[in-house]
């Protein structure tokens, strides 16, 4: 039994509407592409069945993205962690209608999954796009880009990995990049903010918040070398 204290989640437990499809595709291909939650380490290559570059993904909403990229760099394995069921299955139809290989599902908390799951220097990437902003202030607390969250987050990239996240908030924003700086083991990649990496595609959302003047914003930090 564990020891562990509970934390304080970064999202809410909404079923949502679930499809029929997205509901076939759950229970279709679960079994092929997602992998269940387990208080043990996750051997990565072997779950792929390759060596190849391991880019974790934290809150993949629909999935759209977490697709596109995929299918745009075979070269690369995705691992991708989303809570909410719809999301699940809208992920898997699109593995399925895009004969997409490289991703693997968990649907279970990203907190307990780092912990338990993820090896220490065992990424070469981390994608957190978008996360909740819990925009109300006395909310602010849930926000998953805290101190302690990414001081356990880089110990699982391998030096010279990155972590880059996204967000459509300002304020949001400006506690990433507070976060990410004051992380020791991280460096900016860019002065400030970054300019959006050319993998990560412009949603449809987004597209609509630029056409509004709405701003987003990415921060690339790299887990450094020599320490």
């Amino acid at each position: 039994m564990s020891t562990q204290h509970p934390h304080i989640r970064s999202y809410v437990l909404r079923q949502g509407h679930l499809s029929p499809a997205q509901q076939r595709a759950v229970e279709t291909l679960m079994p092929r592409f997602g992998i269940p939650y387990a208080a043990a380490p996750l051997d990565l290559a072997q779950t792929f069945g390759r060596a190849a570059p391991k880019i974790l993904e934290i809150g993949f909403g629909m999935g759209d993205t977490t697709a596109a990229i995929a299918k745009a760099h075979p070269e690369q394995d995705y691992l991708a962690l989303e809570v909410h069921t719809p999301g699940v299955g809208n992920l898997l139809k699109l593995i399925e209608a895009d004969q997409i290989g490289n991703v693997r599902i968990i649907r279970h908390d990203a907190v307990e999954i780092l912990r338990d799951m993820i090896a220490d220097a065992s990424l070469d990437g981390v994608h957190i796009f978008f996360p909740d902003p819990w925009h109300k202030a006395r909310h602010n607390k849930r926000r998953l880009i805290q101190t302690p969250f990414i001081a356990g987050l880089v110990q699982k990239l391998k030096p010279g990995g990155y972590i880059h996240a996204a967000t459509d908030w300002q304020d949001y924003a400006e506690q990433m990049l507070a976060v990410f700086s004051a992380e020791p083991l991280l460096e900016n990649t860019s002065d400030g903010y970054a300019p959006r990496p050319d993998y990560r595609p412009l949603t449809k959302f987004e597209q609509r918040g630029l056409r509004l003047g709405h701003g987003v914003w990415d921060l690339v930090f790299r887990r450094k070398e020599n320490l």
